[in-house]
């Protein structure tokens, strides 16, 4: 399966109200360079909970934005891409059917996906929703992240094509699994166990393991500890 894509990148910007971001993108065509660390010329604005090597591109399903629109009729202009800051926009790849670890070729380069990506409050004050963030992580619909297998020239006419599954944990399932359900240590050594996870959701369900606990999230969903 091939799946045709619109890329984007983005500059960071000063928000009011809110710390710099690099949330608003524009849409890029042609040939692009992909490093270790994401497209040339994207930009993330706090490199601790954004950016690095496991989280150098952000992918949405383009579907998901009818959702969207129908929650908040009042914002539906707002709800296209690339409103959530994604780097990827598809059709026809979603949280159920994209896996973790799984790896696409995308021209010379090759990507891996390495973890559900993790709403955060910046969410709220970019759409004017003050619980946006905790909305899309109850939703599910959140869209993933990678990282870069292999460097190289992509082009934006290029589609992605699944070349390996490694894992039989789907990004849905990750997503239930960390925010969905209640404590389950069985399920947290499966997350474990998914080939390709990021090493920051390693540390998370390691974390509860280790704990008997889960951690709390409000200060990622709300900006408040």
């Amino acid at each position: 399966m091939h799946h045709p894509l619109q890329v984007y990148i983005g500059k960071i910007r000063d928000y009011e109200g809110s710390r710099p971001s690099a949330i608003a993108k524009y849409q890029v065509d042609g040939e692009l360079r992909l490093t270790e660390l994401g497209l040339e010329g994207d930009q993330q604005a706090e490199k601790v909970i954004h950016g690095g090597p496991d989280r150098a591109l952000c992918h949405y399903p383009r579907e998901h934005y009818l959702h969207w629109a129908r929650e908040f009729p009042e914002q539906a202009e707002l709800f296209t891409a690339p409103a959530f800051g994604e780097n990827l926009s598809t059709s026809g790849l979603t949280e159920k059917n994209v896996y973790i670890g799984d790896i696409f070729r995308w021209g010379d380069a090759l990507i891996q996906v390495t973890q559900p990506r993790s709403p955060c409050f910046k969410l709220n004050y970019h759409f004017g929703i003050g619980d946006m963030a905790s909305l899309m992580q109850k939703s599910g619909y959140c869209g993933w992240l990678y990282r870069v297998v292999m460097a190289g020239n992509v082009a934006t006419e290029t589609p992605l094509e699944l070349v390996s599954r490694v894992s039989d944990v789907s990004v849905a399932e990750a997503i239930a699994i960390a925010w969905h359900m209640p404590f389950d240590d069985e399920q947290y050594h499966r997350l474990l166990s998914a080939a390709g996870l990021s090493v920051s959701w390693t540390r998370t369900m390691q974390k509860r393991r280790l704990s008997g606990k889960m951690e709390n999230n409000s200060r990622r969903l709300f900006g408040k500890s």
